[in-house]
């Protein structure tokens, strides 16, 4: 799908090393949300809501003849406590189907349920034909931006001021829902796809025949558009990466204690090149993690293992509008 590659290309751009930050990021949140749905392209918005209403209504909708098409209305629930994200999507769905959606809540607000967060309208087989599609990727994209808020907010607390950063390790054809709930939650996205980013792993250098070679390859292929990250499981691999002119060093699978020495030791070295720290991170261990020569820490987790929020749409007779039970824990 065409996306404008500034979306998500932190790494593109090159982060900033974590001692040239002060530790203010909590204030990430807060003040990017207002511009966030503005990076989602319309044309690409519209085309997503599309193919996940062919998706769930490839053919005949007989539940239509029973609803019916008189003008209706519905109320959006939060059930859940969490991090609502995902309202650009959620209109675009309801858009399809000619329907309305006037919003209680913004984009980023935290949920204390039972929270009424939005309300639609429209003709009644046409809500309830995209119901079931925008509450789950409403409730995708605000278990994501929860996780990512969670990881934020563990990280600030030990007074660190890198970035928490997601993956590529997300849903096929949901990454864009995914990378978006990352933005929400006050996390940084990392690479968007393939091409934002030259990252040689393990695997590439297999195949190159070594750390340099692999290098020096991707240095070429990136030219000047483009920045070299190199997945390392030894000092000794970060250095040659470092020599050969990788911009960022991803220490893979440290454990902190080897970790942080290691971190300091290319630094001393290499005082340019940006260090990311992955694998085995979790909310629990994320503290131990976090150092003054850390840059950046990613976590498949953000995405992999990130519960739905519980919402639920109850349609309603005019001035009758019941409160539904919130999710027991």
């Amino acid at each position: 799908m065409e996306l404008e590659l500034e979306l998500f290309q932190f790494c593109a751009a090159g982060p900033l090393l974590a001692s040239q930050r002060q530790p203010t990021c909590n204030a990430i949140l807060s003040l990017s949300l207002p511009g966030l749905a503005r990076l989602l392209p319309p044309a690409t918005l519209a085309a997503l809501a599309d193919s996940w209403l062919r998706e769930d209504c490839p053919g005949l909708n007989y539940v239509a003849l029973v609803s019916g098409t008189a003008p209706s209305q519905a109320v959006l629930w939060a059930k859940s406590p969490g991090v609502l994200a995902g309202r650009p999507f959620f209109d675009a769905i309801f858009a399809q189907v000619n329907c309305q959606v006037s919003w209680f809540l913004p984009e980023g607000s935290k949920l204390v349920p039972v929270a009424k967060v939005a309300e639609v309208r429209g003709p009644a087989h046409c809500l309830l034909l995209g119901e079931r599609v925008a509450l789950n990727t409403l409730a995708r994209c605000s278990g994501v931006a929860s996780m990512a808020a969670a990881a934020v907010e563990t990280a600030r607390g030990t007074g660190w001021a890198g970035h928490v950063a997601g993956t590529r390790k997300t849903t096929p054809g949901f990454r864009l829902v995914e990378k978006y709930g990352l933005l929400v939650g006050g996390a940084a996205a990392h690479r968007y796809d393939l091409g934002g980013l030259v990252m040689v792993k393990d695997n590439h250098v297999m195949a190159a025949g070594g750390v340099k070679k692999a290098v020096r390859a991707a240095r070429r292929a990136a030219d000047f558009a483009l920045k070299v990250e190199v997945e390392c499981s030894s000092l000794q691999e970060a250095v040659e990466a470092a020599e050969a002119g990788a911009d960022l060093v991803l220490l893979d699978n440290f454990r902190p204690e080897e970790l942080h020495p290691t971190a300091a030791t290319l630094k001393a070295q290499f005082p340019s090149v940006s260090v990311e720290a992955s694998g085995g991170v979790t909310l629990d261990n994320l503290p131990q993690f976090c150092g003054p020569h850390i840059d950046v820490i990613s976590l498949g987790m953000l995405t992999q293992a990130a519960p739905a929020l519980d919402f639920s749409l109850k349609l309603f007779a005019e001035g009758d509008t019941p409160v539904p039970h919130a999710r027991r824990s």
